[in-house]
C-alpha cells in the first residue's frame, strides 16, 4: 500500500509549488481559487499527496492515511476539464475527501477494518455514500486508519491502533491518543492532509476523534446516511458522518452524503439543504439545556465549558441549567447487550458478501486472530468478539428487551423528555476530556464523553472546537431530537463564528 503511495507521488507536478499557501483551506476558498485559475484540482491533490508523504508517512509519522487512491489524479484532471466546460457539480466539485477504512470503494483500495483478515477485501462496488460523493464531484483521495474493527474487539484496546496499519498519532502530541474509532480521519483533517474526511460512529467514533483533534464532527440522525457498503457494528446505531476543520465544510459534506437509500432498513428521509442553516445569528433565541451529568471528566475542560456558556448567552441564547437525562449506567448496560447481538448478525451479513477466500463469519475472524496472534493480538485480545459470538439471533427476548430499553432511556425518556420538560431547542455538554497518553498495555484511559445519549437514541450530535487545555483541543457538543440537524447546525455555526477556537497543530 505504501508502494502505491510512492508511485503516485512520482507524479507530482512542478506547478504545485507555485500554488498559493493551502494550509487551513476551506471549501469556499478553494472554489474561489479554482474559479480564478490560481489553483486546479490536480494541483490540490498533489499538494495533499506531498503533505501525506512528508508529514504522515515520514517526519513525525502520524500514520493516519494508509491507502492512496491510484485514480485520484485522473479524477482530478477530469473534474478540472469539466470546470473548463463550465460544468460545476456543486461545492464539492474537485475537492479531495479521505474515507475511513471500513467503507467500500471499487477503485482498487481494500476495505480492511484495519485487520489482516481483510487485507485482500477488494469490493466490487462503491458504498452508497461513496457514489453520492462522486456524483457531487468529490475526489476519493484515499483511506484512513482506524481503531481496528471500529474499536469493538477488546475492552483493553488502544484507539487508533490496528493490526494491519499500526498506531495513528495525535498531531498535537504524538505520544497521546487520537481517539477513535475514526482516528485517521480526525488526524488527517487536523493536520491538513486533506480538506475533508468521512468517519463512522456507533458511539463517539466521529465526535471523539473530532474533539481531540480540534476539528468539527457531525454524527447525523440514524438512517439519513446510508450504511450500504460499510463494515458494521450495529444497525440500530451505526452511521457515517463528516469531519472537517469548519462547520461550513462539514455541512457541505453532509449535504452530499445524505440521501434516502431504500435498501437500508433504517433509512429515513430528511432535509437535504443543511447549508441553509449556516446563520451567523443562529444562537439568537435558542433555548439550550446544560447536561451537567455529562461533565466532570477534567476540571480545566469544565472551566472552558463555562466560558463557552457565556459566549452562548452573549450570542442571544437562553440557558437552562442542570438538565438531566436519567441513569447513564442503565442505558449503557442495555446498549452493550444490543451491540453484541447486532455485531454478530450484521458482521456475518457483510462478510457473506465478500470474495471467496475471505472470512465469512465472526467465528472465522476469531479463528484467524488465534492463528495470527503476533500480528493481530500483540497487546490486547478479542474478548468482545468472543462475547458477541455467544449471542443468539435477533429474535431473542433478551436482545429485544435491551434494544427497547436503550432506545427508550436515551430517546423518549431521555433527550425527548428533557427537551419537552424545559421547552428546549437543544442540549450541550463538553465533548470529551483532553487526549490521554497512548498505552498499548493498559488500553485507553477514557473517563467519559457526551456521545452516548445521541448515539444510542440515533439522534444527531455535532462537536465544535471549544478551546485547548495545555495545548490539547477539546470540543463542545450540541445534540437534540431526531432530525434536528438544522437546529444544531445553526447553534454550532453561531458558536464557531463567535469564537474561532480552531488552532492547527504545530507540525
Amino acid at each position: 500500500m505504501k508502494t502505491v503511495l510512492k508511485i503516485v507521488l512520482l507524479l507530482l507536478s512542478p506547478s504545485l509549488f507555485a500554488a498559493p499557501k493551502l494550509e487551513e483551506l476551506t471549501i469556499n476558498q478553494t472554489q474561489q481559487l479554482f474559479t480564478s485559475g490560481e489553483l486546479t484540482s490536480e494541483q490540490l491533490v498533489n499538494y495533499y499527496l506531498e503533505r501525506i508523504s512528508h508529514i504522515d508517512q515520514n517526519g513525525i509519522k502520524l500514520n493516519s492515511v494508509v491507502q492512496i487512491n491510484e485514480e485520484a489524479l485522473a479524477e482530478a484532471k477530469q473534474l478540472d476539464q469539466e470546470r473548463q466546460h463550465h460544468i460545476i457539480r456543486g461545492p464539492l466539485h474537485g475537492i479531495p475527501v479521505l474515507l475511513k477504512d471500513n467503507i467500500d470503494t471499487a477503485d482498487g483500495m481494500a476495505n480492511t477494518a484495519g485487520s489482516w483478515a481483510l487485507k485482500s477485501n477488494f469490493p466490487e462496488d462503491d458504498a452508497f455514500l461513496v457514489k453520492q460523493l462522486r456524483t457531487a464531484g468529490a475526489i476519493i483521495l484515499g483511506k484512513t486508519n482506524l481503531s481496528e474493527w471500529a474499536n469493538f474487539r477488546s475492552s483493553h484496546s488502544s484507539s487508533g491502533w490496528s493490526g494491519l496499519y499500526g498506531q495513528t498519532k495525535n498531531p498535537y502530541d504524538p505520544t497521546r491518543s487520537p481517539c477513535g474509532s475514526s482516528s485517521g480521519s480526525g488526524v488527517a483533517v487536523a493536520a491538513n492532509l486533506t480538506l475533508l474526511a468521512v468517519g463512522t460512529e456507533t458511539d463517539g467514533s466521529v465526535t471523539c476523534p473530532s474533539s481531540l483533534n480540534g476539528i468539527v464532527g457531525i454524527k447525523p440522525s440514524l438512517g439519513t446516511v446510508s450504511r450500504d457498503g460499510i463494515i458494521p457494528i450495529a444497525h440500530s446505531q451505526d452511521t457515517a458522518g463528516p469531519m472537517a476543520r469548519t462547520v461550513t465544510d462539514a455541512v457541505y459534506l453532509l449535504d452530499s452524503m445524505v440521501a434516502f437509500d431504500s435498501t437500508d432498513k433504517q433509512a429515513q428521509k430528511s432535509e437535504t439543504d443543511f447549508a441553509s442553516h449556516l446563520k451567523a445569528d443562529g444562537l439568537k433565541g435558542k433555548r439550550i439545556g446544560i447536561v451537567r451529568q455529562l461533565m466532570g471528566y477534567q476540571p480545566d475542560v469544565d472551566e472552558l465549558f463555562e466560558q463557552a456558556v457565556n459566549v452562548l448567552k452573549k450570542q442571544g441564547a437562553v440557558i437552562v441549567d442542570d438538565v438531566t437525562l436519567g441513569d447513564s449506567g442503565e442505558w449503557g448496560k442495555a446498549e452493550y447487550e444490543v451491540l453484541l447481538y447486532e455485531f454478530k448478525t450484521d458482521l456475518n451479513q457483510y462478510l457473506s458478501t465478500t470474495a471467496e477466500g475471505l472470512p465469512k463469519s465472526l467465528q472465522d475472524l476469531i479463528d484467524f486472530n488465534n492463528q495470527h496472534q503476533q500480528q493481530e493480538m500483540p497487546y490486547f485480545r478479542q474478548e468482545i468478539f468472543q462475547q458477541a459470538q455467544q449471542k443468539g439471533p435477533l429474535t431473542d427476548k433478551l436482545y429485544q428487551d435491551a434494544l427497547k430499553k436503550a432506545k427508550s432511556l436515551t430517546g423518549k425518556q431521555g433527550i425527548d423528555a428533557a427537551l419537552q420538560q424545559h421547552d428546549l431547542d437543544l442540549l450541550i455538554a463538553p465533548s470529551n476530556q483532553p487526549a490521554w497518553k497512548t498505552d498499548w498495555i493498559n488500553g485507553d484511559h477514557y473517563t467519559g464523553a457526551a456521545s452516548s445519549p445521541a448515539a444510542i437514541s440515533g439522534y444527531p450530535h455535532i462537536t465544535v472546537p471549544m478551546g485547548q487545555v495545555h495545548g490539547l483541543p477539546v470540543g463542545l457538543s450540541f445534540f437534540s431530537g431526531m432530525l434536528s440537524e438544522g437546529t444544531l447546525i445553526e447553534a454550532a455555526y453561531g458558536f464557531e463564528q463567535a469564537t474561532q477556537h480552531r488552532k492547527p497543530p504545530e507540525l
